[in-house]
């Protein structure tokens, strides 16, 4: 992918992800998948997570989405005879849903788990990325999503600036996880954390660090699936057929959902890192 951009984004629209209680005990701030944001194709919804045991997620069912969860920082285990681990501290992380299309919507669940170590990273002129999905500074991710999507994690020294590219058809967004930086045009006025910015048309990404703090946000974009929604839910289809299909398939643990009969949840929250 050329680092050349001749048409740099715009930032078309700025929503502050305030926190609301979500599970049990957990704190998430939710900007994909509210009120003024029900979906972006072909994202559904993006949570910040903060999470302190005996709080946490219940097991629930998922149809017709892919996950990825990404933990910002290190889980740090302590011993418990329970089967399900136990983590001590505050997990903090972020879960982004990505809608699946029609073809792909009954496929058996897979799961992918990579450890820090193991996340393609790069660093040059004030820039660090972590690249979890699609490429950025040559490098690319191992990770593979059935919807093509890039999700990079950018650090920002003081005086650094970047030039991402993105293809021409794909939505993309930017999060902002720690400091104040400035997208889109160099003259805009600075951005804080915990806000999602809906990125316009262009071939790419521009963002400069003008503070004195570290700057710290990613950057996702996806190819859009231009197909019907219909959610219920953690239940996301085409139709409302679909979806009435699919809480039968639930309640009679049929079609997917055979394991679910023997599901037992924990107060807790496991996630690999």
């Amino acid at each position: 992918m050329s680092n050349v951009i001749r048409e740099p984004r715009p930032v078309v629209r700025k929503l502050l992800a305030r926190p609301q209680h979500e599970g049990l005990g957990a704190t998430v701030r939710r900007s994909i998948g509210r009120f003024e944001l029900k979906y972006f194709d072909p994202f559904l919804v993006l949570d910040e997570f903060s999470v302190s045991a005996p709080a946490g997620f219940p097991d629930h069912p998922h149809r017709g989405f892919e996950t990825v969860t990404y933990m910002l920082q290190k889980l740090r285990k302590r011993d418990c005879p329970l089967e399900m681990p136990r983590f001590e501290g505050t997990q903090k992380g972020l879960q982004l849903w990505i809608n699946l299309s029609s073809k792909y919507k009954m496929i058996e669940p897979r799961y992918q788990e990579m450890n820090s170590k193991d996340i393609s990273e790069a660093a040059k002129d004030g820039v660090k990325v972590r690249v979890i999905a699609g490429e950025a500074f040559g490098i690319k991710s191992p990770i593979h999503t059935r919807t093509p999507t890039m999700y990079l994690d950018f650090t920002l020294k003081p005086g650094s600036n970047i030039r991402q590219p993105i293809p021409l058809s794909w939505n993309a967004f930017v999060y902002i996880l720690d400091g104040e930086g400035t997208f889109g045009n160099s003259r805009s006025s600075p951005v804080s954390a915990h806000h999602l910015l809906l990125l316009g048309l262009g071939d790419g990404l521009e963002a400069w660090n003008k503070s004195s703090k570290l700057l710290r946000f990613i950057l996702v974009g996806g190819e859009p699936l231009g197909e019907p929604v219909v959610q219920y839910g953690p239940f996301v289809m085409n139709s409302q057929e679909q979806i009435d299909q699919t809480i039968e398939d639930y309640d009679n643990y049929t079609n997917g959902f055979e394991k679910a009969r023997h599901w037992k949840s924990e107060s807790t929250i496991v996630f690999g890192y």
